[in-house]
């Protein structure tokens, strides 16, 4: 397991799509001060630590820095990364070297992808986008330990990340789950101790903290963006969840996250 601290948003260096396996089917290269993050949409080997790893699509790989990395690659080969350095505060979050993310992977693919998209590299949509993602792996494994999960769940749980900016309902969830509200409610409760309610306005506040920590985005975009528009029901929600309102929520790390 890697020691990776996320408390405070990282410092995003570059963010891209990496195209390779055309010339070559194998790269070794070393970056000697900053973290990677890969999300894959191709099956290779990849060595590092000592260790060869199998990924494939929709698996995601951490390298620390100074680590050497090798990839062997099949054919052409595309993935997204990250380069970050960590800000090495706080309770240290453990995570493996090499995931599938599973249903979490188009929300992790969305988030790389806002972030590319993003400009200049270290603009604060850019470093609130990779946080998130690194959060959202981070979670990968305390939700991947009972793999035994309902995939009705597993569905449920991948639209919710992929839509929270949007209306959620159980009924419509369970709709798309293909099982009764009544089924998805107890399911959900089982695997995640939570209500669907509760599980949905949970992931909004952890979304509407990155934004407001790492993002310099107004308030009411903040709150638009995680379905909340309602300024006054955010408001609400935010001194529940947080702890404070959403303007103390920012000012208690102003400045952090905005570098660039």
């Amino acid at each position: 397991m890697l020691e990776l601290h996320l408390t405070q948003p990282p410092e995003v260096v570059n963010v891209g799509a990496g195209i390779h396996g055309v010339r070559r089917l194998r790269d070794v290269f070393r970056l000697p001060d900053l973290w990677q993050l890969h999300l894959y949409n191709y099956s290779a080997e990849l060595t590092l630590l000592g260790t060869t790893y199998s990924v494939a699509p929709g698996y995601v790989s951490l390298t620390p820095a100074g680590t050497q990395v090798q990839f062997d690659y099949r054919g052409r080969s595309e993935h997204l990364y990250a380069h970050f350095r960590p800000v090495a505060t706080g309770e240290p979050t453990y995570l493996p070297v090499v995931q599938d993310a599973g249903a979490a992977a188009p929300l992790v693919s969305a988030l790389l992808r806002s972030a590319l998209e993003a400009s200049p590299s270290g603009s604060s949509r850019t470093t609130s986008e990779v946080w998130t993602a690194l959060w959202r792996i981070a979670d990968l494994s305390e939700t991947t330990e009972g793999d035994s999960g309902h995939p009705a769940v597993a569905t449920a749980i991948a639209y919710i990340e992929a839509n929270l900016a949007q209306p959620l309902t159980i009924p419509a969830l369970a709709r798309l789950a293909n099982v009764s509200h009544n089924h998805l409610t107890r399911l959900f409760q089982t695997e995640t101790g939570q209500t669907v309610i509760a599980y949905i306005r949970t992931r909004r506040m952890n979304r509407a903290r990155h934004l407001l920590v790492a993002s310099t985005l107004s308030i009411p975009a903040v709150a638009a963006s995680v379905g909340i528009p309602d300024l006054q029901a955010f408001n609400k929600t935010c001194r529940r969840e947080l702890g404070a309102s959403p303007r103390a929520v920012r000012n208690a790390v102003a400045g952090v996250g905005s570098a660039g």
